[in-house]
């Protein structure tokens, strides 16, 4: 068999072990099959949102509005908006039925500016960022139970935090099938644990410890900052939402599972998120959960006591899980936007032997690394959240312009124009009111970096200049060889 074919037939499986869009020279066929049916995209939804955030947000929440009643409705409040915004999304990924989520919508609406802003950020900063962001929280799990009584050391955290970046950048690279079973067993860990908290929390309501939600409004610090940083948090719990638009193209019937996956998923976790964070109140005060380190670890070790260590191992599982999610999914809008000529072709390359996307992967590996050297939690997340709520408000608009701009676009889910002005007035109130009300040089420095991204258009996109392809070229041709990665647009030839 030549290597030719030999790529060819490699290319036609990773369409179907990898979940990746390998498109053929007709811009909307996909040699993926319809595998996910409504089960499936709700088990997705609730397995992809529920990860790190709900064992790390709501200490930062409540340290932002500061009070137990405040901070449960900011919990409804967050799966609420994350609901209205995957309707949103549910209507332009069946208008618009191409992978890489954002990017595409930003492409039609706009053109090709603000996709390129888009995938620039995505590259280097949310989807980075927020792997370093879920590695840190699964650190801090890990390693509590070592210090009882005392936060473990920074140093430890990072270190931990770096070595599972390593381990799941490794067994992604190596192995689809690796890294989809690994996947399959911690999404199992991560709803063990949710079920373990919540029945403990009903447990403990049923003997009457309700002592902690009296005048549950009192001492809240309310401001449309401090607000705004707890939507953050609260978000950032609830990021996700819109992974099903990554696979529109693999849904049975999507025309009826997208909406219908998302108005049961996404309320499912809502209400798993408001139950978790009272069962942390039965047996915390407003202060004692702001002094833990990690606070089901605290949950645990005063209602499991002596099996209490479970509840770490579940979490680091989850934690872990959720960033092998993120990493498992990094190769798709690296593709689309490689595809598009708006990214190195070498980070769209798969393994000819292993069937994976190794260059994005590793490449992901290696930014979210960087990020975890200066950055704390807290601070990771608001930035994130920033940024990433920008192109979210963005895409939204990008479906109300194309009500009256695309209007022979056929739209199989049309939902009232309403919700997408509802998110996008939202969308601006989130990026706006930290900077008014609180302002930090490090979201001008979001900004200016998103803006940066403008001058590698110019120079690499718009024009085209031959010096960095003069470049380029040695260095792609280095790489493939050293991991025997080939173009996935071989597939169809």
């Amino acid at each position: 068999m030549g290597e030719k074919s030999l790529r060819k037939r490699k290319g036609e499986d990773t369409g179907r072990e990898d979940g990746r869009s390998i498109q053929s020279h007709e811009p909307q066929t996909t040699n993926l099959q319809k595998q996910v049916g409504l089960i499936s995209g709700i088990c997705m939804i609730v397995g992809t949102i529920i990860g790190s955030g709900i064992f790390v947000s709501p200490k930062s929440v409540l340290g932002n509005i500061g009070a137990v009643g405040p901070c449960l409705t900011i919990w409804a409040a967050c799966g609420i908006l994350a609901t209205l915004g995957a309707l949103c999304f549910a209507e332009l990924g069946t208008m618009i039925t191409k992978s890489g989520g954002e990017y595409p919508y930003l492409m039609e609406a706009f053109g090709p500016i603000p996709a390129f802003l888009f995938s620039w950020t995505s590259l280097l900063v949310t989807k980075p960022s927020s792997f370093a962001i879920i590695c840190l929280s699964f650190a801090e799990y890990a390693s509590a139970p070592f210090y009882p009584g005392c936060d473990p050391p920074q140093v430890v955290i990072k270190c931990l935090a770096a070595a599972a970046i390593v381990v799941i950048t490794i067994v992604n690279s190596l192995s689809v099938k690796l890294g989809s079973y690994l996947q399959n067993f911690l999404t199992a860990a991560k709803m063990i644990i949710v079920t373990i908290i919540i029945v403990s929390g009903i447990v403990l309501l049923a003997q009457g410890k309700t002592e902690n939600f009296k005048d549950s409004f009192k001492d809240s610090t309310i401001s449309v900052s401090s607000i705004s940083l707890a939507f953050y948090n609260g978000l950032w719990a609830y990021d996700g939402w819109n992974q099903l638009n990554y696979i529109t193209e693999e849904l049975k019937n999507p025309y009826r599972n997208l909406p219908l996956s998302i108005i049961i998923g996404i309320p499912l976790v809502t209400v798993c998120y408001v139950l978790i964070n009272i069962s942390y109140f039965t047996v915390m005060t407003s202060t004692e959960l702001l002094q833990s380190q990690a606070v089901a670890v605290t949950f645990g070790d005063r209602v499991l006591y002596p099996a209490s260590w479970i509840v770490p191992l579940f979490v680091a599982f989850s934690t872990i899980g959720s960033a092998n999610g993120t990493c498992f999914t990094a190769g798709r809008l690296v593709y689309v936007a490689g595809r598009e000529g708006h990214m190195l072709k070498v980070l769209s390359y798969i393994s000819v032997k292993r069937l994976t996307p190794a260059p994005a992967i590793i490449f992901y590996g290696a930014i979210a690394i960087i990020y975890i050297i200066p950055g704390d939690i807290n601070t990771l997340i608001n930035y994130f959240s920033f940024a990433v709520w920008i192109f979210y408000g963005l895409t939204v608009l990008a479906l109300i312009v194309m009500r009256f701009t695309r209007k022979e676009l056929k739209r199989p889910i049309r939902i009232p124009i309403i919700i997408p002005v509802i998110v996008t007035l939202v969308s601006i109130l989130l990026v706006l009111a930290p900077i008014i009300t609180a302002p930090e040089l490090a979201y001008l420095y979001c900004v200016l970096f998103i803006l940066s991204g403008l001058i590698f258009y110019v120079l690499f996109v718009h024009f085209k200049f031959n010096w960095p392809q003069k470049i380029s070229k040695p260095i792609t041709m280095h790489l493939q060889m050293l991991l025997e990665v080939v173009p996935a647009e071989e597939a169809t030839e």
